[in-house]
């Protein structure tokens, strides 16, 4: 380039042009330098090395040495020239010192992400662990915590639902053994067979007659306790009916049923009388209204009762007293889990400052002898501490008095 602009000048000058350009000439030869040296990489990885490790303070170099070799021009009409070699001198230090702080930047870089990568696995290893964990013992934390919750006052729901099972099942075995006896009784009325609803009906019914007998027997409870003796009297009676109807209507019929098997065991010739008959039934009654009662009857009937009612069960001071607070046995990993995640983006700055700052030196050395030579002074200073430091050199560039200094005739 340079040698086609001496061609062009007339011959008598040429070698004078020649002297004044020997300074810069042979810099264009060095920028093909650096571009065969680029360009031309045995693979990739080294292509990218080349690229990540040496591009940069490449062009730190190549502004340097431009910045340096057009000073050369300027050296006659300067007045301080000692002031601007020194000057020089120090931008080719801090542009050395750029260079070095940028391959530790890069260093400094690879050891912080490795560093990163090692806390992000080993969080997640730690956050496995502890799923892993809370999945094995699951089955024993909620062991304990619903034997706990269940040592607690409140609904006892293990007596109710054993109290809804029985009553089912009494109805099914009463319903089995009175559907030969509703079957006759309604074929006599209708001189037809009885139709295929009756079995639901029956059911039906003789559940709400076996609930009922438990909810009489919890009314006779409730007044003994609160002493209301007529209201005694009253459901003594009531609880006498009761007895005698079911009695009469279903344990007979499951005496009489079960009297084949008796006779089998003790003799064909074997019979039982109605007051044996009666007698057995009303032994039958007792027998299982108290077993039942005492077991799971007199703590599953008030649960029930207030279900049907829709009242509530508890206390006033036992429904205001407070809760107290579950812990989660998520709690803990998500816990740490969340302080990693702040942890992280508390270091997010300092992510951007590594990434940055080991260029942001060469550029502010390159900018350092553009500003020598066009203004001479520097006006960054190397090294920067943090990536607020470099933000704050705008408005040091704002503030400087880049007007040439008048000269004092």
């Amino acid at each position: 380039m340079f040698e086609q602009m001496i061609d062009m000048v007339p011959e008598q000058w040429q070698e004078v042009v020649g002297i004044l350009l020997a300074p810069i000439q042979w810099i264009p030869e060095m920028h093909w330098w650096f571009f065969d040296f680029f360009s031309d990489s045995p693979s990739k990885w080294i292509a990218a090395a080349k690229f990540v490790f040496l591009f940069f303070p490449a062009l730190l170099w190549v502004a340097a040495i431009w910045c340096t070799q057009l000073s050369i021009y300027t050296v006659p009409f300067r007045s301080g020239r000692l002031k601007f070699f020194s000057m020089m001198l120090m931008a080719w230090w801090d542009a050395a010192r750029g260079a070095w702080l940028y391959w530790v930047g890069l260093f400094r870089i690879a050891v912080v992400g490795i560093g990163w990568l090692f806390t992000l696995a080993r969080l997640a290893v730690k956050l496995v662990v502890e799923i892993g964990k809370e999945v094995l013992i699951l089955p024993f934390t909620m062991t304990g915590k619903i034997t706990k919750s269940y040592s607690q006052p409140g609904v006892p729901w293990i007596a109710f639902l054993m109290l809804v099972f029985w009553c089912f099942l009494e109805a099914v075995i009463f319903t089995f053994t009175l559907f030969p006896t509703v079957s006759e009784v309604l074929a006599d009325l209708g001189g037809a067979d009885a139709p295929q609803y009756v079995v639901p009906v029956l059911y039906l019914f003789l559940l709400m007659l076996i609930l009922g007998s438990f909810a009489c027997v919890q009314a006779l409870v409730d007044a003994i306790k609160k002493r209301e003796f007529k209201f005694i009297l009253q459901m003594v009676l009531v609880e006498l009916f009761v007895m005698f109807f079911e009695v009469m209507f279903l344990y007979r019929e499951l005496v009489d049923a079960i009297t084949p098997w008796i006779a089998q065991q003790t003799g064909e010739k074997f019979k039982l009388g109605i007051v044996f008959t009666l007698s057995l039934a009303t032994f039958g009654w007792a027998g299982i209204r108290g077993m039942t009662w005492f077991l799971f009857g007199q703590f599953g009937t008030p649960p029930l009762l207030a279900f049907i009612s829709r009242r509530p069960m508890v206390r006033a001071e036992e429904a205001t007293a407070p809760s107290m607070p579950v812990q989660a046995g998520w709690r803990a990993p998500i816990d740490e889990f969340k302080r990693e995640i702040e942890w992280l983006h508390q270091k997010s700055d300092q992510l951007v400052e590594y990434l940055t700052l080991p260029v942001l030196h060469l550029l502010a050395a390159a900018m350092n002898f553009a500003l020598i030579l066009v203004a001479s002074r520097p006006v960054f200073t190397i090294p920067f501490k943090s990536l607020k430091e470099v933000m704050g050199t705008r408005e040091t560039l704002a503030a400087m008095d880049l007007q040439p200094k008048k000269v004092i005739s």
